[in-house]
């Protein structure tokens, strides 16, 4: 047991270098940020290939209420792994902790391409729930061990690239062997591509400054750390962050929006092919899209907060919601037409990449101790992904009781479900808003006292 905690725990500081080299520095942190980012992309790969096997498997028997067990059963683990990750992630090797979760991750993508039983299939999708919350909290920990809180925003945007890399490449790759090969070769080119990421993350990764023989970032950014971090346990850091009540508002935000994101991800390819009739391929093409869209936009909005709402992203979330909630509701209500469709999807693509990086973790990390990234992280994780396992269970109910049965064919009426996500991501934009209020009261306090 000693063994396998000496293995996850983080690195012991090397000998510290005599003279600071700045251009060995950058190098071995863009390194390891590019390993981790990519390894990231493979994770993302290996989370939704069921999504594109969907259809298939309805083919071959599987109804949609079982489709939403399976996949709530990936969310509900991940939500509950994304906290108790986080928190571990705070104290561990990144590379070790990551590496061993994406190896899992490939395993359990390798069954599920040999099984068509739903229970096993739930319970297969289950475990790569957990084994991917062990993917965002090392991501998180190592941009908070590295980067100074003045580039962290920026490179905080250009990793959460890696998400909407990760749905093009399933959604125009995997989706495209999928429909050529069938649903089979899709879970093996995704298990593979998992073992390619993990063999990145061990070869290219490295764990702190510290265990390369640099002082901590604090120091090299001059960035001096607050009393309790320069001398409190991590543990501390952890349990002061959970009583900031901006933290759970943003939580309550992120659930609902990650009841949109998922909705899109999720169902976004059978929406298409059932409510605007589209083949496999046109479909995921037009949800490719909007993953594509949401690269440009994250590493916009990233920018943007940085420049104009450093201290308080929320504003900036609250408005970026609501542009959401107009291109998810044209989607929904309007006919079909290929390009307002593309359109659509490029306005929520690019607006649910910047929440997903505000609201998924960027905010939780501005609002908390720096030695507590991993945990207000895993805080977030666990209600936006619980947030995203009820809204695919409520998704799968509500499509088995408003279909029918017309000349043979099951048909699908969509108006219910429509209004239970748009409702979502209205919610989630007020809790926005909400949260940026606290937060400018915190401001406003935290100067006064300063003055005072």
């Amino acid at each position: 047991m000693s063994g396998v905690v000496n293995f996850f725990k983080a690195a012991a500081p090397a000998a510290e270098n005599k003279t600071f080299n700045p251009q060995k520095f950058m190098f071995l942190r863009w390194k390891s940020f590019l390993a981790m980012t990519i390894a990231y992309v493979t994770f993302y790969v290996c989370r939704l290939s069921f999504t594109v096997a969907k259809s298939a498997l309805i083919d071959i028997g599987i109804s949609p209420t079982e489709l939403g067990m399976i996949g709530s059963a990936l969310f509900f683990a991940y939500a509950i792994g994304k906290l108790v990750n986080g928190f571990l992630a705070d104290h561990a090797n990144v590379v070790h902790f990551m590496g061993f979760g994406l190896l899992l991750s490939a395993c359990m993508n390798l069954l599920m391409g040999f099984n068509t039983n739903a229970m096993w299939l739930t319970l297969f999708w289950g475990i790569n729930g957990w084994a991917q919350s062990m993917g965002a909290g090392p991501c998180v920990v190592s941009l908070a061990r590295w980067y100074g809180s003045k580039e962290r925003g920026t490179f905080y945007s250009l990793w959460s690239t890696a998400h909407n890399v990760g749905e093009a490449v399933t959604y125009m790759g995997i989706a495209t062997v999928v429909a050529t090969y069938g649903w089979n070769l899709g879970y093996f080119s995704s298990s593979a591509l998992g073992v390619i990421g993990a063999i990145v993350i061990l070869l290219f990764m490295c764990d702190s400054p510290q265990s390369a023989g640099y002082p901590p970032i604090g120091v090299i950014r001059n960035e001096p750390q607050d009393e309790i971090e320069q001398q409190g346990p991590v543990i501390k850091s952890q349990l002061l962050s959970l009583k900031n009540p901006a933290l759970w508002v943003i939580a309550i935000a992120s659930a609902s929006m990650y009841i949109d994101r998922y909705a899109v991800n999720s169902w976004g390819i059978f929406y298409f092919q059932q409510a605007k009739d589209y083949t496999t391929i046109e479909a995921s093409a037009i949800v490719g899209v909007n993953a594509i869209a949401g690269i440009v936009g994250t590493i916009i909005a990233g920018v943007l907060s940085d420049r104009f709402f450093p201290r308080n992203r929320s504003v900036m979330a609250g408005f970026i919601s609501l542009i959401n909630v107009c291109g998810f509701a044209a989607m929904l209500f309007l006919p079909k037409n290929y390009y307002t469709d593309i359109i659509s999807m490029l306005i929520f693509g690019a607006t649910i990449g910047a929440l997903t990086c505000f609201l998924g973790g960027l905010i939780a990390v501005d609002i908390s101790s720096k030695k507590a990234a991993g945990a207000a992280l895993g805080t977030i994780g666990i209600a936006s992904y619980a947030g995203a396992g009820f809204g695919e269970f409520i998704t799968g109910v509500i499509i088995d009781h408003t279909s029918y049965i017309e000349a043979g064919k099951t048909l699908y009426n969509f108006h219910s479900l429509s209004i239970f996500w748009i409702s979502s991501g209205l919610l989630s934009a007020l809790m926005c808003f909400i949260a940026a209020g606290i937060v400018a009261r915190r401001n406003v306090l935290t100067e006064s006292s300063v003055t005072n």
